[in-house]
């Protein structure tokens, strides 16, 4: 049986950082050396099939989200665990909470998991892993033979060597895409926009004239509505505008952006594209076209009420949850659809993506198991391999799917679920979370969508770089990394302050602005900007 426990966890990230010099490489517990025995075959069977020994206990720390909340009985929980022989514990997380939790585990060293999910190694990580704190996973590659194999498969040799810090290692077994999608974006009623005879936007500008026509016609209402907070919003929009800040930055800084044009870093929190960005949306928010509850993370069923009921028209959120919100509408004809990313200042794009994205991080006193090995060769077993892959991404064959041929048919409950195939999946079986499935096959991935959501993406794919690269990660030795993590935590919390009050109104970005832009520079914005382009690769 999964033992579930709720992880809540509220302490100000500064805190743990004093703690930081406790995790310094000179621990005198080493890690062990990697065994000199044959790796497992990248397509076998699984090492340690159920019955031949005791399963393997470990704990494992999961980022709970609203929209996807955690269940202990899952299928393929339920499924991975009698494959592989393990029983794992899951500290569930809410994702809110996530990145303060983990951060002090790895600060302190106590009350650690042994595998920590949906983590990078950028930021704060980078700081931790060269001081000690996270185990150098690529020191132990013979152990992870289906990892590399997936790499070698989908030609990510360069992509996963550029996740390797300073000291050449590699800290995390990072996600794996064979090549990038667009899974979310702008989604509106399209039912409205033929009603009221109006084009889709395909500016930021031309968005605000249709919200103007919605509001117009439905004054109680907030047009534009954001699933699970400003975030998702940020992220999803600001690229347009040529910047990447705040929880989600591409960067992982909060407060730096990357220069696509000239390859630097530059200090996006407080530049004028970043101004010119919030001076945007503060209007849509001052002339009641932005939900105000926007400010607090909106949980996934009152986001979709305020769609389903006409309080809201439009939204940013994903593709596969348009089906649930769909079938919750009150209104006749009522019909959303996703579209391309809309243009900015700086061009039409979406959320920087990588080919490889957040993984499985081990925390420094799992080295210290006597399974480690077993550990590390079980963990890569169940995400990478082959049947792994399958399991996270279609769950068990038979049940969730059949194959005719190299088709994949779903079983008629996911195909005529009101959810869609994907969210139902996700829902129901715990297939699809990007906090567990660690291969994403784009063809594969597709087979869980309707033919417009291919078209969707084909037109995305023929937009000029709409889906940019993720910026290059500083090659820090740990002295500087410990320097930079430092200075990014108060800045990081000085930019979310003003970044609401800028928003809602409550500063001015006439008068209060320079106000700002001092305090970011007192916090030494500008000299965390010159340690990450003084140490770019």
């Amino acid at each position: 049986m999964i033992k579930k426990k709720m992880g809540y966890l509220a302490l100000a990230s500064m805190m743990a950082m004093t703690t930081l010099a406790g995790c310094g490489a000179s621990d005198s517990n080493p890690s062990p050396s990697p065994s000199s025995s044959p790796s497992s075959s990248p397509e076998g069977s699984p090492s340690s099939p159920e019955g031949t020994e005791e399963p393997l206990k470990f704990s494992v720390y999961y980022s709970d989200n609203a929209t996807l909340p955690f269940k202990e009985d899952w299928l393929v929980i339920q499924e991975v665990e009698k494959r592989f022989n393990v029983d794992i514990d899951f500290e569930v997380i809410p994702i809110a909470d996530y990145t303060t939790k983990v951060s002090l585990a790895l600060n302190t060293g106590t009350n650690a998991p042994d595998v920590i999910l949906y983590q990078s190694i950028r930021g704060e990580n980078a700081s931790l892993a060269l001081n000690g704190a996270i185990v150098p996973i690529s020191d132990y590659s013979d152990w992870t033979p289906h990892f590399n194999a997936r790499v070698q498969e989908f030609g990510l040799e360069d992509e996963v060597n550029a996740t390797n810090l300073k000291d050449g290692k590699r800290y995390n077994l990072p996600s794996l895409y064979d090549k990038p999608f667009y899974d979310g974006g702008l989604i509106m009623r399209q039912d409205l926009l033929e009603k009221y005879n109006l084009e889709a936007p395909t500016t930021f500008d031309e968005l605000y004239t249709v919200l103007k026509k919605f509001k117009d016609e439905h004054p109680d209402s907030y047009p534009l509505t954001i699933l699970a907070g400003p975030r998702v919003l940020y992220r999803m929009t600001m690229p347009s505008f040529g910047v990447s800040v705040g929880k989600n930055s591409s960067s992982g800084t909060n407060v730096l952006s990357w220069d696509y044009e000239n390859e630097v870093y530059f200090p996006g929190a407080i530049s004028e594209e970043y101004k010119q960005y919030m001076e945007f949306f503060h209007k849509l928010y001052a002339e009641g076209l932005l939900d105000p509850e926007m400010a607090d993370p909106i949980d996934g069923d009152r986001w979709s009420q305020k769609l389903a009921t006409g309080k809201s028209f439009a939204t940013y959120a994903y593709y596969d949850q348009i089906g649930g919100v769909e079938n919750a509408a009150t209104e006749e004809g009522f019909k959303l659809q996703m579209y391309p990313p809309l243009a900015g200042p700086k061009g039409a794009h979406h959320q920087p993506k990588s080919s490889t994205g957040g993984g499985v991080l081990f925390p420094k006193k799992t080295a210290e198991r006597p399974d480690f090995e077993r550990l590390v060769r079980t963990i890569d077993e169940i995400f990478f391999s082959e049947e792994g892959a399958k399991l996270w991404a279609l769950g068990v064959e038979g049940e969730t799917y059949t194959m005719e041929g190299d088709t994949i048919k779903y079983a008629d409950e996911i195909v005529n679920s009101p959810n869609g195939i994907y969210k139902h999946m996700q829902l129901a079986y715990g297939s699809g979370s990007d906090v567990t499935q660690l291969v994403w096959v784009n063809a594969r991935e597709m087979t869980k969508y309707d033919e417009n959501y291919a078209e969707i993406n084909a037109a995305v794919a023929a937009m000029d770089n709409a889906i940019q690269s993720l910026p290059p990660t500083p090659m820090f030795d740990d002295m500087i990394a410990e320097e930079a993590s430092s200075l990014q935590t108060p800045l990081a919390d000085t930019f979310e302050i003003w970044a609401d009050a800028f928003l809602t109104g409550k500063k001015s970005l006439e008068t209060d602005w320079d106000q700002y832009v001092n305090e970011m520079k007192v916090l030494q914005i500008e000299k965390f900007t010159q340690l990450y382009n003084d140490n770019l690769r």
